[in-house]
């Protein structure tokens, strides 16, 4: 399995308040593009698995929702979380 409790600890360490914290925008938008990653490669692999494409579709609309509340709610974070993982916009 790729995504492991330690890289979901490691992840939320990072760009969380701490390990367990796993609320904030800014871990679940890391966790997202990691995950999102994940499936792009395996898709480049893969390319008739139309179940995976349109799971990373769905999921690239959560984390561009999480990205939208985090704009309006907070520019400063936004910028940094966008500037950190280099995602585009």
């Amino acid at each position: 399995m790729y995504l492991t409790k330690e890289v979901k600890q490691e992840i939320f360490a990072k760009h969380g308040k701490g390990n367990n914290d796993t609320g904030t925008a800014e871990g679940q938008i890391a966790l997202f593009t990691f995950r999102i990653n994940h499936l792009t490669e395996h898709l480049k692999r893969n390319r008739k698995d139309f179940n995976t494409e349109r799971s990373l579709v769905k999921m690239v609309g959560k984390r561009r929702s999480l990205l939208d509340y985090l704009k309006k709610k907070e520019i400063n974070r936004y910028r940094a979380i966008i500037k950190e993982l280099g995602i585009r916009k």
